[in-house]
C-alpha cells in the first residue's frame, strides 16, 4: 500500500452503491489490446462529501487514476486518486 499504479482508460462500467463504489476500465495495453481492470472505491456518502456525484464520472469517459494493485497482481485496484475528464486529480477513497 505505499506504491501507487497509474492508469489511464476508458470507463467502461461505474457502480455507485454501498458499501463500495466500482470503477470497470479499459486499459489500452502495449498491442492496443483493451484490459479490464476492476477499481474498488469509496463509499457513495464518502464521495459526496468530498464533492464527488455520480454524474462525475461515467461509462464512455476517459481517465485516469493511482490506485494500490492486488498483491496477487490481477487487473484489480484499491481506487486513490481519480482524474475525470477535463477536471484535476481528486481523492476517490
Amino acid at each position: 500500500m505505499t506504491e501507487y499504479t497509474r492508469l489511464a482508460g476508458m470507463v467502461k462500467e461505474l457502480h455507485w452503491m454501498n458499501p463500495h463504489t466500482w470503477i470497470y476500465l479499459e486499459v489500452p495495453n502495449s498491442d492496443g489490446d483493451h484490459i479490464l481492470w476492476a477499481l474498488e472505491g469509496g463509499s457513495p456518502n464518502s464521495l459526496l462529501r468530498k464533492g464527488w456525484s455520480p454524474e462525475s464520472v461515467e461509462p464512455g469517459d476517459h481517465i485516469s487514476v493511482r490506485c494500490h494493485q492486488m498483491r496477487d497482481g490481477s487487473n484489480g485496484c484499491l481506487l486513490g486518486f481519480v482524474t475525470p475528464p477535463g477536471g484535476e486529480e481528486k481523492e476517490w477513497d
